[in-house]
């Protein structure tokens, strides 16, 4: 176990992890050259198109240390921001074999959940940052989530192949903000190679060995983490796992900590790229458990796997709700959308398609919903705007599937009398509430100084107040306050436009204020339509009133009686427009001398069929005019 490393590599988006995960593949030999290929440990479509790790991927490599950098570090040495544990052997053999358990994780900070479960597998990460571009949000974002997790962190620039002149720059601002030595940054290039050799070296002299229970307060039970899973048709529910004590091997009996189900274990194996079986998963390992369960639900990401048998070989009945590992947090969905069949699909599909996705995406949350003309369908919740997309890309792709979407919503809290409640549907939103709150993140944007008036600007429509300003090597780092509602008005597309591009974001949610918000409700021909309520601000309400009829007047069908669209706010009508009844074509009377008085009572019938029609009428919606009403 003294020759294990576990580590992940964090970054902000687009700063190179994936491509530097390649050299090390090919490094360590992992990877033959004949089977490379760019963003290999990228396995969604999505990831290749977009250029971007959506999902964290876990490998193993065997790397021999060549020749030992005296330079890297100093025997039983505490490095820097890494846990009381960190202090450990130096090796002494130039020749030493080292098993790497590498993790790479997302950049984008709707992903943020998923570093923050790899950090808890490991006890070491490889800060990667982009020598064109410097220091970035989501650079500090990580770093200081790895600096939670207590991990022993290697700052490195990337890139040096192209950013020849500003890379020193860029190396003395990260070495400012690890609070180490100039020297002590790692310049490389993961596009040529150039540096990976010692970013190797320096993992195997700096990085710690793993925890185990010795640490964790363990009994001698083998104890596992669950940091990811995913479902295959063979092996079941297959769990990706961190060994804190003892082993696991194939026919034993496992308990999940959470969901208190007893589980056989069909097979162990691990990461060497593709799933490699083998006989044990050892303390210290990281690895995969395959289940064989069918049903999703009954392994939850973030449990904890605990053996019957302790390390002498005896079975024992432990507590497992005790013994489950700390350090995970329940995920925060920010942002809900509706997802509805369509075409051929089916609720049962939708429904199948998002349990199985959520085994592989833990911050996924999901309930049945319901619409007047859309049918069953689900409430999902997501991180992020990005994480939307990513998800309905994969529903998509991976299960074929076909479905609607209504506006994106956020949780509000409401206050009623005495009753305090949480609100994440439009249409269950009181007319009068007593008080509201709505959600408000902090917003960390580090950009240019150049750029610095024109973000500033972006304060008048985007509603956020600033904090601090600080300087941070050669860039700037703004932070702020922002409702949380304002982030969905595709806030990240207006920064980047601000700032040409060079501004990056990242956030984490900072409480609730209280809101003046109210209630938009659209009315068909006098009858409310659930599914297109929303929560507006009140100084905004008249604009977004007036913006909803005049789009749904577009795109709604002629009836053969008049249509009223109106939007209704606490009893008030701010805006109305209206469908024309359709005209039935009444000759040419009186073009080639036909009787007028048999035309005027054809439209005193017309009429009068027109107006008993109104008395009984309803709209409607069908799911093509949804579809078009909810394009942006």
């Amino acid at each position: 176990m003294n020759n294990i490393r576990n580590f992940v590599i964090i970054a902000h988006i687009d700063s190179g992890k994936s491509t530097l995960a390649d050299r090390l593949l090919e490094t360590t030999g992992t990877v033959a050259m004949r089977t490379m290929r760019p963003q290999y440990l990228d396995q969604l479509d999505l990831e290749r198109e977009r250029g971007i790790t959506i999902k964290m991927a876990p490998v193993r490599m065997n790397y021999r240390l060549g020749i030992l950098n005296k330079k890297s570090g100093i025997e039983n040495s505490v490095i820097e921001g890494s846990s009381s544990h960190a202090t450990f052997d130096m090796p002494h053999s130039s020749n030493s074999e080292y098993i790497l358990n590498l993790i790479d994780t997302p950049g984008h900070s709707d992903f943020s959940y998923e570093v923050s479960r790899a950090l808890e597998a490991v006890e070491g990460a490889v800060l990667l940052v982009d020598g064109t571009k410097g220091i970035q949000a989501q650079t500090l974002a990580n770093l200081r989530a790895a600096r939670r997790s207590k991990l022993t962190i290697i700052g490195a620039v990337n890139k040096i192949d192209v950013a020849s002149v500003a890379v020193e720059s860029v190396v003395s601002s990260v070495a400012e903000l690890l609070g180490v030595a100039h020297e002590d940054i790692l310049k490389i290039s993961a596009k040529t190679g150039e540096g990976v050799e010692e970013l190797l070296q320096k993992v195997t002299t700096h990085i710690p060995p793993p925890r185990t229970d010795v640490h964790l307060g363990g009994i001698g039970v083998s104890r596992a983490l669950i940091f990811d899973s995913f479902y295959d048709d063979h092996k079941g529910v297959v769990a990706f796992v961190r060994v804190f004590g003892g082993a696991l091997r194939a026919g034993e009996e496992i308990t999940c900590a959470a969901t208190h189900g007893k589980i056989r274990i069909k097979e162990v194996g691990r990461f060497a790229p593709k799933l490699t079986p083998c006989e044990i998963l050892e303390e210290g390992e990281i690895g995969y458990v395959a289940t064989g369960l069918k049903e999703p639900t009954l392994v939850k990401i973030g449990d904890t796997i605990i053996g019957s048998q302790s390390a002498d070989g005896t079975r024992r009945t432990v507590d497992a709700k005790s013994l489950a590992l700390p350090g995970y947090r329940e995920p925060q969905p920010v942002v809900f959308i509706s997802f509805y069949p369509d075409g051929d699909s089916k609720f049962e599909d939708l429904e199948r398609a998002l349990a199985r996705l959520k085994l592989n995406d833990a911050a996924l949350y999901f309930e049945p919903d319901s619409n007047e003309a859309l049918g069953r369908g689900f409430k999902v919740g997501f991180l992020g705007q990005l994480h939307f997309e990513i998800a309905a890309s994969r529903l998509t792709r991976e299960f074929n599937l076909s479905f609607l979407t209504s506006f994106p919503s956020i949780a509000y809290k409401v206050k009623e009398g005495l009753t305090t409640r949480i609100i994440t549907q439009p249409q269950d939103f009181p007319l009068k509430p007593d008080k509201v709150w709505e959600p408000v993140i902090k917003l960390e944007i580090v950009m240019p100084p150049a750029y610095l008036n024109q973000v500033l600007g972006l304060q008048h429509v985007f509603e956020f107040s600033v904090d601090e300003i600080q300087n941070l090597g050669v860039h700037l780092a703004l932070t702020a306050h922002m409702p949380l509602r304002e982030l969905i008005r595709d806030f990240d597309d207006r920064l980047k436009s601000a700032s040409a591009g060079f501004a990056s974001f990242s956030y984490e949610l900072a409480g609730e204020v209280e809101s003046d918000v109210e209630k938009l409700e659209i009315l068909l021909a006098g009858e409310m339509i659930p599914a297109l309520t929303r929560i507006v601000i009140r100084a905004s309400a008249e604009h977004e009133a007036r913006q909803t009829v005049e789009r749904l007047k577009n795109v709604l069908p002629q009836q053969q009686f008049t249509q009223a669209i109106q939007a209704r706010v606490e009893g008030r009508i701010l805006a109305r427009e209206t469908v024309p009844a359709m005209k039935k074509s009444l000759g040419n009377f009186g073009k080639n001398g036909g009787d007028r008085t048999r035309k005027m009572k054809l439209w005193k019938k017309q009429q009068e069929g027109k107006k008993k029609l109104l008395s009984m009428a309803r709209v409607n919606l069908s799911p093509e005019v949804f579809r078009e009403i909810l394009k942006k």
